[in-house]
């Protein structure tokens, strides 16, 4: 066997596909690059440091699996699992994955040094440091903060206490170091994914991203144009990294330059824009939709939008230049909820009046529904069920509320002193172990229940099915009937 090669930096995007989603993650799901490690590399790639990525779901690996490929082929000065999620909430439910792959890499490598960095630990970090086999925590970004570990760690030094955003131990003690700035200079720092690390033929599309050719979601990626997000949403913790809402974007420029990458190196036609908040900057979507459309690129491209961040003059550029689907966060059917969770400005009215303007102009729509808000009731879930079988949108995502470590329901939850998951796959909502939230007047089980009851409502529907054949075809419809097939099992419901 050839000797492990010397490199600075492993990057690791840790997950089990199995655990996250069950069955559905065999066929349905995505399966998408880890767009963040692909940018942390780029900014290290370009400070001089040598750079691996090991793609833990793309390339269905263990997590003892994972430890082995990097034992076997590197000798790294750090290894960093990267432990973000493709939307952000989903970074908890990478934590055992994370934690199981840092305990079996100690294992097999005792000196090797390990830092996590992502959402859930920017939002624990001293929890993550006391509980997991690592060295490090980043509470930040981390590409400023990985650099100056590894040249601290290169230079031989056991002081870290200059290094921004970074917690470690000391004679046994856990220290933190003050936060660092968050970058301001995307496009000259991070200039796009290192998307030559990844393995590209293994990326595949959500099944509803490709209704128009479901035997065609491959080859796919995902990429920001942005990070971070101005609003403030209870339920959500993606500025856990940044310390504060912070929205920064990528110039239309840079974006393209991007696309060119992915176009014409890997034939790339289907594209998810993963940030939080793509409808919103008229400059910046007007911007990549003309650079698009100079282009002439034929792409299924799908972004996060508001109901009230959809305006007319979006829609015309945003057609034309590829995006065939917009998410909106509709939350909850009724505007007490929302009011809630800082999304009450609009009502029922305006929620279809928005998902009608969008379909008339040519775009499809998946509304994003969640039941189990701290106010809901049997009475206000069933409302938001209704809201979505009368919106119809050609796609729907039917989540239960979960307090996310980050976010202001864990605050409150802790608060309140409401049960939380027993392990971090509990925060997932396809899985097994899936405990969400208690409300006020419901238990998680009533909450779960409801949420996977709504589920095969939506989708066995006959006026939903009636839009789907008409715009879809039948290869469609069997393919959402024998999605509906596979039931999740749910402990709490006794499954």
């Amino acid at each position: 066997m050839a000797a492990a090669k010397q490199i600075d930096v492993v990057l690791v995007n840790p997950g089990s596909r199995q655990a996250v989603y069950q069955e559905l993650g065999n066929e349905f799901s995505a399966i998408e690059p880890p767009s963040l490690a692909g940018l942390i590399a780029t900014y290290l790639i370009r400070k001089g440091l040598s750079t691996a990525i090991v793609d833990a779901p793309a390339n269905n690996l263990s997590p003892q699996g994972a430890a082995q490929f990097i034992a076997d082929n590197y000798a790294p000065t750090l290894v960093v699992m990267v432990v973000y999620g493709f939307q952000p909430s989903a970074s908890t439910q990478n934590m055992p994955a994370a934690g199981e792959t840092s305990a079996a890499l100690k294992a097999l490598l005792p000196d090797c040094k390990i830092m996590m960095t992502g959402t859930h630990p920017a939002a624990l970090p001293e929890r993550t440091l006391r509980e997991e086999k690592i060295d490090f925590v980043c509470d930040r970004e981390g590409p400023e903060t990985i650099l100056g570990t590894v040249q601290a760690l290169q230079a031989g030094g056991t002081s870290f206490s200059g290094i921004p955003s970074l917690w470690y131990r000391r004679s046994g003690i856990i220290m933190s170091n003050p936060a660092g700035e968050l970058m301001e200079d995307l496009d000259g720092e991070m200039p796009g994914v290192a998307w030559d690390l990844l393995p590209m033929d293994k990326y595949r599309a959500h099944n509803w991203h490709c209704f128009d050719h479901i035997f065609d979601r491959q080859p796919y990626v995902s990429m920001h144009t942005s990070l971070g997000c101005p609003y403030k949403c209870s339920f959500c913790c993606i500025n856990a990294p940044f310390g504060k809402p912070s929205y920064r974007m990528w110039s239309p420029d840079s974006v393209i330059k991007e696309i060119d990458i992915l176009v014409t190196k890997y034939g790339v036609k289907n594209i998810k824009f993963v940030d939080e908040m793509f409808v919103l900057n008229p400059r910046h979507v007007l911007g990549i939709c003309d650079h698009i459309i100079e282009r002439g690129y034929d792409l299924n491209i799908w972004a996060y939008a508001r109901v009230d961040t959809v305006k007319d003059a979006f829609l015309e550029k945003l057609q034309r230049a590829g995006f065939r689907w917009l998410a909106l966060g509709i939350e909850s059917g009724s505007k007490m909820v929302r009011d809630g969770v800082e999304k009450g400005r609009f009502g029922s009215i305006d929620i279809i009046q928005t998902v009608r303007k969008i379909q008339d102009a040519g775009i499809n729509v998946i509304g994003n529904y969640i039941f189990g808000l701290p106010d809901d009731t049997h009475e206000s879930m069933q409302e938001t069920l209704e809201l979505a079988l009368e919106a119809n949108c050609e796609f729907a995502n039917f989540y239960c509320a979960m307090a996310y470590p980050g976010s202001k329901l864990y605050t409150m939850a802790l608060e309140k002193q409401w049960p939380l998951p027993e392990t971090w796959i509990g925060y997932s909502q396809h899985s097994y172990e899936c405990l969400p939230l208690r409300t006020e007047t419901l238990t998680a089980a009533e909450v779960l229940k409801f949420r996977d009851e709504a589920f095969n409502r939506y989708f066995s529907d006959p006026k939903y099915l009636e839009l789907v054949q008409k715009k879809f075809g039948s290869d469609v419809v069997a393919h959402l009937r024998d999605m509906t097939k596979i039931k999740l099992k749910r402990k709490i419901l006794g499954d």
